[in-house]
């Protein structure tokens, strides 16, 4: 049941920009939760990448006095990668186009990480 709450807020996120190509829910020791990814990513590594990246941005954050970690973008020349805490024990990960107008894709993150933190 609560696989399939996630599986609707996905959806409701990829559909909501033609610029999201995919999107996941992550635990935060990185265990795929929900995910609407290409058949061609291996879900596994997906997670296990973002828990890492997570990781590392947190103690960087920390390190340089930034405050308490909020999201980790990552931009290649193909596109984005957001992730951002979802709750406690959450992450959203969400794939971009490089054309993609990130200030709607970051309020959209936003509110599905909080639907989702809800249902967790």
């Amino acid at each position: 049941m609560r696989e399939q709450m996630l599986k609707s807020i996905l959806s409701d996120l990829n559909g909501a920009s033609a610029d999201i190509e995919a999107s996941a829910i992550i635990s935060a020791d990185g265990l795929t939760m929900a995910a609407l990814l290409p058949q061609s990513v291996d879900e596994d590594r997906v997670g296990a990448m973002a828990a890492a990246m997570l990781s590392l941005g947190e103690r960087t954050a920390r390190e340089l006095a930034r405050g308490t970690l909020e999201q980790v973008m990552i931009k290649g020349e193909d596109g984005y990668i957001l992730m951002s805490y979802a709750g406690r024990d959450a992450v959203l990960t969400v794939i971009a186009r490089k054309e993609a107008k990130l200030g709607l894709i970051f309020l959209d993150a936003r509110r599905a990480a909080k639907s989702v933190a809800e249902i967790l």
